[in-house]
């Protein structure tokens, strides 16, 4: 309440003085798409006041007048003068400079594939598209094999779904976005990560800790937000073809239409299959499960820079079709004595997005945000059956203004969502509706050596009740190569115990809910706090740029559901107070010798732990210790911009604690291991390239992956223990054509 206080005395308390700004963004070309340019300098001719672009390229100061130049440069480019007419926001090209070339190489923005936030109080990644062509990054859950800053690991031993991890902790206490849009959560947590395709992806913004009280209440451990190609900006046609060893084949499409000066349109296509039956460890299970997707999307986007007006209308629609189970398994077969499952999805959603900014005031502007989806699945496993059908909508009405002066600006608006759930577990119905509405403010302050952002959210939800929820990010640097980031910030969520954990119906475990009056099937909703710290050094020396960055952060739940695995036979869920947290800690060094290498170390603990019936124990299967490495190499572009790429990552997984089963026995913990993935690339044009990869070279999987396979109808059945890949070693093959 004291930090509630705060933000509200300086908003109202404050005064309102508007000041006539300039704003715009910096960007060039590279390969014919544009880029942002970070770090570029603004500033007026023959005086001090200037400033720098941020990683979007976006700057503002303040508007002179017509009778003043305003300069803009950075390393490789030719520096500008201009003469501004009038005072309207400014998106401006930089050229390459041809005398900034070093050896035939040309320096480049583009060429930074992930970037660490320098101007902002909270800590933020960036990855851009670049940077997902280093892997098979089919979709959105195989883009982050690069990052040391998310951890990867399959799901279950059937389903060959890849989960994630942020600050020791899975998928659901995360934020994801599209857009700014909260996307992946209910009927979709599951398997979600794979309905958006790696190809559709322009960057992704990862943000560690709470967040923004912008985008709800949700997150606990961070947030991520894809951004997709706009029509604006997409080939006006691209063809990439992918094929792996595993069986699976991939086919994309784009195409983006300019209508006239204001309208564009994009239509992007997405279709992969996987026919072929895989059972390398020869336990009687496909090792990667037959497959079918087919993804639609239908873009159109609205731009009026001289009135201020921006748009966003999206259509979707997704159907997937997952078959797993024994090799000998047809769904044609009623009665089988083969356990199988079909996993049948259809979805479908739509999205408005409309901004507005002021010609004249440009720091002031509005914002709307409206969505809604429908997410339909029908599946069984074995006997078992798990069907849901979810409805979401979501409204969010943003406004954004300055405080006093540019250096102290806000947000504030309201937002409502809407959620309907219809589940069947076996031969019980569950059903459950949420509502909410919100409003909150969030304030940043600016200055060379400090800034912070504190919001504030009030939210009535019909079954959480009335909350508020604080958030707070602290940025300072004492000197200019180093950033000393603080974070604390409050979240909570509701946990859908069958949707979140569908893996759990691979196995014949007895679900048992212990109810303590809550909303959520019986279950009270989770609360946590997240607190964080982080220290960035930059060390440059010539044209060599490295840094080394320290983040330790802490989640304390003040309510937690648990997730119990610790009886053979049975899963429970039961609420626990006040003794579940997670400690992360990680320390990674980036360093670039030269234009050509890039190397990223990282080493990251993790403490988890909870209080189960059994006592106070760390998460099954998270290994405390994780290890990084990635090397990156380019050569020199050649006379028609001919070129390889090639990429090496090392993963390295400490020891996890397995829970007791007829396969493990008692207090066993899964060995140590590591994983191997690599990646060839010939440019041959700015139109045309290929690349061959491999995954898990080491060809490392997990013995007896599935307890109990002889017997899948069986009490002791359960395909969740798994600690390690399944298939092995898996090498693949793609082509990207541009058509310009």
């Amino acid at each position: 309440m004291k930090l509630l206080f705060f933000v509200f005395t300086v908003f109202f308390l404050s005064t309102l003085s508007a000041q006539n700004l300039l704003k715009g963004r910096v960007v060039a070309k590279n390969e014919k798409e544009t880029i942002a340019i970070s770090g570029a300098n603004i500033f007026w001719l023959n005086t001090a006041i200037g400033t720098i672009s941020n990683e979007e390229g976006a700057f503002e100061l303040d508007y002179l007048g017509t009778n003043d130049r305003l300069v803009i440069s950075y390393l490789g480019y030719k520096t500008d003068t201009l003469t501004l007419a009038n005072n309207k926001t400014l998106i401006h090209f930089l050229k390459e400079d041809e005398g900034a070339q070093l050896e035939g190489v040309t320096v480049s923005q583009g060429r930074k594939t992930i970037q660490k936030s320098y101007f902002e109080a909270q800590n933020v990644i960036r990855v851009n598209s670049e940077e997902l062509l280093k892997a098979a990054c089919c979709n959105l859950s195989e883009s982050f094999d690069t990052n040391p800053s998310i951890d990867v690991s399959f799901s279950d031993a059937l389903t060959g779904t890849k989960q994630i991890q942020m600050l020791g902790l899975t998928s659901p206490y995360i934020l994801f976005a599209e857009e700014n849009i909260p996307s992946v959560r209910g009927a979709a947590q599951a398997y979600g990560l794979t309905f958006t395709p790696g190809p559709w992806i322009e960057s992704i913004q990862i943000t560690k800790g709470a967040g923004s009280v912008v985008n709800g209440f949700e997150s606990i451990t961070g947030q991520i937000n894809t951004e997709l190609l706009k029509p604006y900006t997409a080939q006006p046609i691209y063809v990439n073809a992918f094929r792996s060893g595993n069986g699976r084949v991939e086919g994309n499409a784009q195409w983006a239409q300019q209508l006239d000066d204001r309208w564009h349109t994009g239509l992007f296509i997405h279709a992969n299959q996987r026919t072929q039956r895989t059972d390398r460890n020869e336990d009687g299970f496909l090792d990667m499960p037959l497959s079918e997707q087919l993804n639609l999307l239908n873009r159109w986007q609205y731009t009026d820079l001289q009135k201020g007006w921006v748009g966003f209308l999206n259509f979707r629609f997704m159907t997937d079709e997952k078959q797993l189970g024994q090799l000998d398994f047809s769904p044609a077969q009623a009665n089988s004595s083969n356990w199988g499952s079909v996993i049948e999805t259809q979805r479908w959603d739509t999205a408005l997005k409309i901004g507005k900014v002021n010609p004249k005031l440009t720091y002031r502007s509005w914002g709307l945000q409206t969505a809604f989806s429908h997410h339909d699945q029908n599946a069984f496993f074995g006997n078992r059956i798990y069907d849901i059908q979810h409805e979401s909508a979501y409204l969010n009405l943003i406004y954004n203004s300055i405080i006093g002066n540019t250096n102290t600006t806000f947000k504030t608006g309201i937002n409502a969502t809407y959620d309907s759930y219809d589940e069947q577990v076996d031969s019980t119905p569950w059903t459950r509706t949420d509502r909410n509405i919100g409003a909150y403010i969030e304030v940043s302050s600016n200055s060379e050596i400090l800034n912070w952002v504190a919001g504030v959210r009030v939210d009535t939800h019909n079954n959480l009740g009335t909350f508020v929820t604080p958030r707070f990010h602290l940025r300072y640097t004492p000197f200019e190569t180093a950033i000393i980031r603080a974070a604390v910030g409050q979240g909570r969520k509701a946990a859908n115990i069958f949707a979140e954990q569908q893996k759990q119906f691979g196995s014949n475990r007895q679900i048992k809910i212990r109810n303590n009056g809550g909303a959520f099937y019986g279950l009270q909703p989770e609360k946590a706090w997240n607190y964080g710290v982080s220290y960035r050094q930059l060390l440059l020396r010539g044209n060599q740029q490295a840094d080394i960055t320290f983040d330790y952060y802490i989640t304390r739940f003040e309510n937690q559901v648990v997730i119990d695995w610790e009886t053979p036979g049975a899963i429970q869920f039961y609420n626990v107070k006040g003794e579940s947290f997670a400690n992360s800690f990680q320390v990674a060094i980036d360093y670039a010798p030269s234009l050509q290498w890039n190397f990223r170390l990282a080493y990251k603990n993790y403490r988890v732990e909870t209080r189960y019936d059994s006592g106070q124990k760390q998460l099954p299967l998270q290994p405390k210790n994780r290890y990084f490495f990635n090397v990156g190499w380019e050569s020199k572009p050649g006379t028609n911009n001919q070129f390889w790429r090639w990429d090496l990552t090392w993963h390295g997984l400490g020891q996890q604690r397995l829970v007791v089963n007829p396969r493990d026995g008692t207090g066993r913990w899964a060995p140590a291991y590591s994983l191997l993935n690599s990646q060839l690339t010939r440019v041959f044009s700015s139109r045309f390239e290929t690349y061959l990869g491999a995954e898990n070279i080491g060809d490392y999987r997990q013995v007896n992956a599935i307890v109990a396979a002889d017997q899948p109808f069986g009490l002791l059945f359960d395909s969740t223990q798994i600690y390690a890949p399944v298939f092995g070693q898996m090498a693949y093959f793609g082509v990207r054509w541009k058509i310009k």
